[in-house]
């Protein structure tokens, strides 16, 4: 048996009607019962690497492949992938494509019986990854129920429950709360240590990886730009600034002092603790100085939210435009589970707020009430003055934008085009009109180049950027985004941002879902959710500096928040 847990040699491969390598050149030897991580930009090539190594590129995904692929000694090429299956696991970024049970249980002894094994051994194999994955006590929960990051450990349960060697995780926690990523680092920890699987992750996010990986292997357009320890990639700014990766923001805050001369590249910070750590070396003047520059440039954004703001009222129906009442609400889904309960909510015109909370806090529940798509079960929700439960989704369409966690559900037109202009006909607006309005966000949205390409075939940052576009063609008053940086690289993220907050400062009332708390610190106003109920409301320096709110919710506080705590102590003991 070869040492080798997958070997890839000269790996080309081009999607079917393309004239471009997707993949170019590509050589790697991973042994065995090692931990992988792959970055890159969005496109470079990640998800098609990880989709060669099972076999479903070239055997599903057509195409053509050059070069070797071998995972566990076999020849990925030719080896069928039922027979793969056995041999490699595999977690792709949309976990609803994975899922086919009608419950929980069903769908996680989905793989364990189509190995032949006995009842028994299936019912063992379901609970104890269902405990891994926090999903003990939902075996009976139908999974169309499920919140994303729910979902997200479901498939994670049943790609477990196979035991396959090698695991290969495509973004496995872009839809997990804190706690949820903290668990599902916690089981990948303990693959680890019973050294028995060869693990690959493909991540967006340094914090949860650099301490874990034994090697980044880093894509750009097709091919590996980058491969060696976490730690000289990781320190090396200017190199990730190059490859278009997120430098942790604890590296951002001390890189200074590499350029003053202070520290050396290989004693920048990868953690508050190694932060801590470091502060004897350096002056305290020097220190407090960067650090106050550092804080007021992260959190401008903050500190002018809420100027000039028009408050809701107290009467729904009296409110102007951009404002969100809810009084009351109470939402129950089929398996009477109480999703929201006796909800009060006031969200003034012009506020940037973002909601955050466990998975499964009833926070995506929430936001489909202010669009209509759900109606309260009890209680009342007001959006720009009119109620809810009067008006329809169709007709809401214009004062409330709203994009899903998955562009894919809402894009259904042949060209961008098309997508863009369906909204404002069905408005009843003039062709003149139509056209005019869809000049006007193609070029907004930089989408000019792609008006006749199908929106499906887009790049996954490119169709989340159409899927905002399309939302805003109406110009409504309220814009609610379910986690907008969800899957996207730096230089998407950061555009995306750009866009929310340029929305907001023009006087729209923007609404953010998300389990990013660096996300959710730009705003001027954080709620925090759990169990169907808000926890608290107010700033993000009064939410993340709560510890009794950040326990209970199970949310840990963004690097920037505990800098500015290191900061604030360093100052009281000088």
């Amino acid at each position: 048996m070869t040492d080798m847990a997958v070997q890839i040699k000269d790996l080309t491969y081009y999607y079917p009607d393309s004239a471009a390598p997707c993949l170019s050149g590509i050589s790697l030897n991973i042994p065995r019962n090692r931990f992988i991580v792959i970055m890159g930009v969005n496109g470079a090539g990640k998800t098609s690497l990880a989709l060669c190594l099972n076999g479903i590129i070239p055997q599903l995904l057509e195409g053509r492949l050059l070069g070797e692929v071998r995972v566990g000694g076999k020849d990925a090429r030719k080896t069928r992938t039922q027979s793969l299956a056995g041999t490699v696991g595999l977690v792709l970024q949309d976990p609803e494509s994975q899922i086919i049970g009608l419950t929980v249980a069903e769908d996680t002894a989905f793989g364990p019986r189509n190995l032949g094994l006995s009842p028994g051994e299936i019912e063992e194999r379901v609970q104890t990854e269902l405990a891994k994955t926090g999903l003990s006590g939902y075996e009976s929960r139908p999974t169309d129920e499920l919140s994303g990051g729910e979902k997200q450990r479901l498939v994670l349960a049943g790609v477990l429950a196979m035991r396959q060697d090698v695991l290969v995780l495509d973004e496995p926690a872009s839809e997990l709360d804190p706690e949820g990523r903290a668990r599902l680092y916690a089981v990948l920890d303990q693959l680890r240590r019973e050294g028995s699987r060869t693990i690959i992750v493909i991540e967006h996010a340094i914090e949860d990886v650099w301490h874990r990986a034994d090697e980044v292997i880093v894509l750009k357009e097709g091919k590996v730009a980058w491969q060696g320890e976490p730690r000289l990639l990781f320190q090396n700014l200017p190199l990730l600034y190059l490859l278009g990766i997120k430098p942790l923001t604890v590296s951002r805050y001390f890189w200074p002092f590499v350029e003053k001369g202070w520290l050396t590249a290989g004693e920048i910070p990868l953690s508050i603790e190694e932060a801590a750590g470091l502060l004897p070396k350096l002056p305290v003047r020097e220190f407090s100085a960067t650090a106050g520059e550092f804080s007021a440039a992260e959190n401008r954004q903050s500190s002018e939210e809420g100027k000039d703001r028009q408050a809701a009222g107290q009467e729904g129906e009296n409110n102007p435009a951009g404002t969100v009442v809810i009084r009351g609400l109470t939402h129950r889904y089929t398996s009477s589970v109480l999703s929201l309960d006796n909800i009060h909510l006031e969200i003034g015109k012009g506020e940037f707020a973002a909601l955050i909370g466990p998975n499964g806090a009833g926070k995506t529940t929430l936001t489909k009430h202010l669009n209509g798509l759900l109606k309260p079960v009890r209680g009342d929700v007001w959006v720009s003055g009119k109620n809810t439960r009067e008006f329809g989704t169709a007709q809401l369409a214009a004062t409330v934008g709203y994009v899903f966690q998955n562009p894919d559900h809402q894009l259904f037109e042949t060209t961008v085009e098309k997508e863009l202009a369906f909204g404002l006909k069905k408005a009843g607006m003039s062709p003149e009109a139509v056209n005019k309005r869809v000049e006007e966000v193609l070029h907004d949205f930089d989408l000019t180049e792609y008006r006749g390409v199908h929106p499906l075939t887009l790049g996954k940052s490119v169709r989340q950027l159409l899927t905002v576009a399309a939302a805003l063609v109406l110009k409504p008053d309220i814009l609610v985004v379910d986690e907008p940086t969800k899957g996207l690289d730096w230089p998407g993220a950061q555009r995306m941002m750009g866009i929310m907050k340029k929305l907001h400062r023009e006087g729209t009332t923007v609404i953010v879902i998300t389990h990013d708390m660096e996300l959710a610190a730009q705003a001027g106003r954080v709620i925090v959710l759990k169990d169907g109920r808000i926890l608290r409301s107010g700033s993000p320096w009064e939410i993340f500096t709560d510890e009794a709110c950040m326990s209970s919710a199970g949310i840990i506080p963004p690097q920037i928040v505990r800098l500015r705590q290191l900061q604030q102590s360093l100052s009281s003991l000088s």
